[in-house]
């Protein structure tokens, strides 16, 4: 069977490149690149834009199916070149989340009309700005790496005002990284027979290696906001209050000061 057509018959396809399906058989992305047949480059765009930029996407498995596409290529079943299929999976990954932003950005805040919202909460907002704010680019770049994360980061990033200057610049830098670098990382990959036959083990270890970077991140926060709550009380004078005044002291608000960037604030207008 020539490699044209095992593109478009899953059992004959798993038989010339073994990948083992990771959750449900239908999101195999042998099954998905199979279903596409000879469309497989616009379908791989189509899932990377409807995961990066729906919410409703968010169950799609991006990393593995950039991997396996780039496999593919490297076997000839996916007939561009790897210097065809990069490019064209970094501007599908960059073009779903300029959609994903301008949704939050122009309808996102209507989610947060209703507390009972199941996708949103108002908190998410001011708790992404805050993020933005402390992190910057690496938070839009590092989250590209973690499932369902990007796809909800573009549309709370649009929810929170992050400037779109910002945001373009360093989302051109996560797509090209994580669309193109996954994808070519899958084509000199596969060419291993080892790393061909174990591609299962290799896509967990990519996705916990994706997970650890936000997890320390994650927990760095938490100790310092615990190191602070902790070092507060031990910071006012004995029988008086924290955050008081003392004797010919202004006396502190104690209302929390605003991001350092005005445009991330929820309430800041859209231009």
């Amino acid at each position: 069977m020539t490699t044209a057509a095992a593109l478009t018959d899953p059992g004959a396809l798993a038989t010339l490149v073994p990948i083992p399906a990771i959750g449900p058989a239908w999101l195999d992305p042998q099954r998905l690149l199979a279903a596409f047949g000879s469309y497989a480059l616009i379908g791989i765009v189509a899932v990377i834009i409807a995961e990066t930029g729906l919410l409703v996407g968010f169950f799609l498995p991006g990393d593995s199916l950039l991997f396996t596409a780039g496999l593919l290529t490297s076997q000839g079943i996916i007939h561009q070149s790897i210097w065809v299929v990069a490019p064209v999976t970094a501007i599908g990954a960059f073009a779903g989340d300029q959609l994903g932003y301008w949704i939050g950005r122009r309808t996102g805040p209507r989610l947060f009309d209703r507390p009972d919202s199941r996708l949103f909460r108002s908190s998410f907002v001011t708790k992404t700005a805050e993020f933005f704010d402390e992190y910057g680019a690496r938070a839009i770049i590092l989250g590209r790496f973690v499932p369902i994360v990007r796809t909800f980061l573009p549309v709370t990033a649009g929810i929170s005002r992050m400037p779109y200057r910002r945001f373009v610049s360093t989302d051109a830098i996560g797509a090209l990284i994580w669309g193109s670098g996954v994808t070519v990382a899958g084509y000199f990959l596969g060419q291993i027979a080892f790393i061909r036959t174990n591609v299962e083990v290799l896509l967990i270890v990519m996705v916990l290696v994706s997970v650890t970077p936000p997890a320390i991140e994650l927990l760095r926060h938490r100790r310092r906001a615990r190191s602070l709550a902790d070092a507060a009380p031990e910071r006012a004078e004995p029988g008086r209050p924290a955050g008081s005044a003392a004797p010919g002291e202004p006396a502190e608000s104690g209302t929390p000061r605003e991001p350092a960037e005005a445009a991330y604030s929820p309430s800041s207008s859209a231009p």
